[in-house]
């Protein structure tokens, strides 16, 4: 599905380069955002995305200060050694493996480039090294002086159509559930929109964790039928076969994945 032209809009400042990889995974393809006041020297870019020529001369065009990834998945990473080469700058995440020239991240740091302000928010459960970023304030306000969030950059931990799998065993629905509550306590005072990894931007944070929160537990009472139709020890494959019948078969291993990860979270109790 295409954006409407009455989708919301990024924030001022805040530019979308979608990467030429759509597909079932991947929705329309990766969404790479470029971040940049006016004024400023140098760009943050959160993503780079596969290791596409073309995409990635459009991400470093007039520079870039700093390259954040939210998530370690391939088509947000491919591309860190490349683009990294190309720009000289930094990349940061939360797992080092990631960091090239860069510390990792810390829950709750502030982070001032390009003239804008983040907010690291690690928010692990689609991967065990997921984060978001939430755009708190312009560069010429004083560090610190809003704490008011504008929009959260989202990677895979909220899309902007449909919904993301938990990516078990390095995913896990626990955290998750912790994560989608604290985006969505974010979100409680309305006017923060979510811009993701994949799909269009949303303009209601609290409201898409919201549908994300009553959607996981109405699968973990499908994953309850299944278990007492199935028996105890059903396997995952079974619970599949019963609670995502209709799951395209591209798409079955994702479809697994997250009924493993809600076996896991039923089972620990």
């Amino acid at each position: 599905m295409a954006e409407t032209a009455d989708a919301p809009h990024p924030p001022d400042g805040v530019t979308l380069v979608r990467a030429p990889n759509p597909g079932p995974m991947t929705l329309d393809g990766t969404n790479s955002w470029v971040l940049r006041a006016p004024g400023a020297s140098g760009a943050i870019v959160i993503d780079p995305g596969p290791a596409n020529a073309a995409h990635l001369e459009r991400l470093a065009r007039g520079g870039v200060e700093l390259v954040l990834i939210t998530h370690r998945h391939p088509d947000h990473t491919e591309a860190v050694d490349a683009f990294a080469a190309l720009t000289g700058a930094p990349v940061r995440a939360i797992d080092e493996m990631w960091c090239r020239g860069g510390a990792p991240l810390v829950d709750g740091e502030r982070i001032r480039a390009g003239g804008v302000e983040l907010e690291v928010l690690a928010t692990p459960g689609h991967t065990s090294d997921s984060a978001c970023f939430a755009l708190v304030a312009a560069a010429d306000d004083a560090p610190g002086a809003s704490d008011t969030a504008i929009a959260v950059f989202t990677g895979d931990t909220v899309l902007g159509r449909g919904t993301t799998i938990i990516a078990h065993p390095d995913g896990a629905l626990g955290p998750y559930l912790d994560s989608l509550a604290r985006l969505r306590e974010l979100g409680a005072a309305g006017g923060v929109a979510v811009l993701p990894g994949h799909g269009p931007v949303l303009p209601d944070l609290a409201g898409i964790c919201d549908a994300y929160l009553a959607h996981r537990q109405e699968r973990l009472d499908q994953i309850r039928a299944a278990l007492a139709r199935l028996g105890a020890d059903a396997t995952a494959e079974a619970v599949t076969d019963v609670v995502y019948a209709d799951v395209h078969g591209s798409v079955r291993f994702a479809a697994e994945a997250s009924v493993r990860a809600q076996l896991e979270y039923l089972r620990r109790g």
